[in-house]
């Protein structure tokens, strides 16, 4: 059977942030979560950043200029070293040592000498163990994540350049030496800024707060920001992860403590991690490699044979796809597809969804890919499973058991012999789309969508590795 692909839309240009030196598989659990909190904190909607009226704090840094990004930076660095000052003794049984030196630099002034290299045009932020240093770009870098996502998504990234420094003051009992791969150092990284924000949603950090709802999500959308390009592979040097892989080892670090993030290795990795090169199978269809035209009749075929023969143990009747507008009797419209259960069909906006299966062009505004537009069908498909089957389809039960069975067909995606197969970077895709405001993916049959991003990709993340069954078992109420 002729293999058709998927492929994850670039939507900005990822910038490395890569560490200078030389990070139990994630598998869903069987209990059932409480639909209202995020990792068992209740979910919120306050103001997220810096907290009014807190004085900055007073470290040493070189090079700096005293202005917003370096007040930022230094305050960052400052309640991160008092976190693993408390943590890593406790947890990992290691005293903290403060890094040795902090340095501010402007990609786009003159250079400054540092992990042997000349910070003139270097747009990024690094850890480097020669010195035992932790620098940053104040003129491009720190503004450009401020301006896209909040000042949580610098947060975000020195953080995560502090756990390198945490890999390496912890050497071979953190399970890192400067042979590691360095997929395993990033996602170890990745894991330990989740137990750091852990800290902050919890009220302890001094100069920060987070909301648990819109706050988390701007955390995990820099984390999708400065995922690897669709296509790179998960063996190259210097590689960080996918956005769903950095996003799954964040939120481990941010269920877990310390210890759970150090015993992310080569066993863990290779079990969980889908970050993957492009087929060469994968077609161009003028949207880019492996993308497929949503609006192509075939297209649309192979995908309901595909969401057929991913819930046929099931034994429930799949819905008719229809282009119908007629009104339902038992549900509201959603777009771009509306699931009615009275007459158990799924109605298409084939405009709306061409938006969000059209890819942008670079520097232009567009929708995602292919693979969130049919994830948006499948969320549909996956409601008349629940109906069939007897479970409620209204509240935010429904709407995480619809994200966890969406990636449960995902994951049948993978399997061999599969008409339609996953392309690298259509995870991605699944992230972009969940964590958007109207995400069908993570919403009940009338389109309201569960509160928290964290949860939304947690329970797609769940039924992608494994399987319905635990989609009923732990989304049931």
């Amino acid at each position: 059977m002729a293999r058709r692909a998927w492929l994850a839309a670039t939507l900005v240009a990822a910038m490395a942030l890569t560490g200078c030196t030389q990070v139990v598989s994630g598998q869903g659990r069987a209990e059932r979560p409480d639909v209202t909190k995020v990792a068992g904190l209740e979910i919120t909607t306050g103001e997220s950043g810096a907290k009014p009226g807190v004085p900055d704090a007073d470290l040493q840094v070189e090079n700096g200029d005293g202005g917003e990004m370096d007040r930022l930076a230094i305050n960052t660095l400052a309640d991160v070293e008092e976190y693993w000052s408390e943590q890593l003794p406790a947890r990992l049984g290691k005293e903290f040592e403060p890094v040795k030196r902090l340095v501010s630099y402007d990609s786009n002034g003159e250079g400054v000498e540092i992990c042997r290299t000349n910070t003139a045009g270097v747009a990024n932020a690094f850890y480097c163990s020669l010195d035992d240093s932790i620098a940053w770009d104040r003129g491009e870098l720190l503004p450009m994540l401020d301006d896209a996502f909040g000042p949580m998504s610098v947060v975000t990234v020195l953080a995560h350049e502090m756990g390198h420094a945490i890999q390496y003051k912890l050497g071979a009992e953190g399970g890192v030496t400067q042979a590691t791969p360095s997929i395993i150092k990033e996602q170890q990284a990745d894991c330990y800024a989740g137990n750091f924000f852990r800290w902050v949603a919890e009220g302890k950090s001094k100069h920060f707060r987070i909301s648990t709802g819109p706050g988390l999500n701007q955390v995990l959308a820099t984390m999708f920001f400065i995922r690897d390009a669709a296509g790179t592979s998960a063996e190259k040097q210097g590689a960080h992860g996918s956005a769903f892989d950095r996003v799954a080892a964040f939120q481990f670090g941010f269920h877990g403590d310390p210890k759970r993030c150090s015993q992310i290795d080569e066993a863990e990795i290779k079990a969980r991690i889908t970050q993957q090169k492009f087929d060469a199978d994968d077609q161009d269809t003028g949207l880019g490699k492996g993308n497929l035209k949503v609006d192509d009749q075939r297209s649309l075929e192979l995908l309901e044979e595909s969401l057929r023969n991913a819930y046929k143990q099931s034994g429930a009747t799949p819905p008719a796809f229809t282009d119908s507008s007629a009104e339902c009797p038992d549900a509201s419209a959603t777009s771009p597809a509306s699931y009615c259960p009275a007459t158990n069909s799924i109605a298409i906006d084939m405009t709306e969804l061409v938006k969000i299966g059209t890819p942008p062009k670079r520097g232009q505004k567009g929708g995602i890919g292919d693979f969130a537009a049919f994830a948006e069908i499948a969320s549909r498909f996956a409601l008349s499973i629940q109906k069939a089957t007897g479970y409620a389809l209204e509240g935010p039960a429904a709407g995480l058991r619809t994200a966890c069975l969406t990636g449960a067909w995902a994951g049948t995606t993978t399997q061999s012999g599969a008409t339609l197969r996953l392309s690298s970077g259509d995870l991605d895709e699944a992230v972009a789309e969940l964590l958007a405001d109207k995400s069908l993916i993570a919403a009940d049959v009338n389109g309201t969508v569960v509160p928290s991003g964290f949860a939304r990709v947690e329970a797609f993340r769940d039924g992608f590795f494994e399987g319905s069954g635990l989609c009923t078992r732990k989304y049931s109420a």
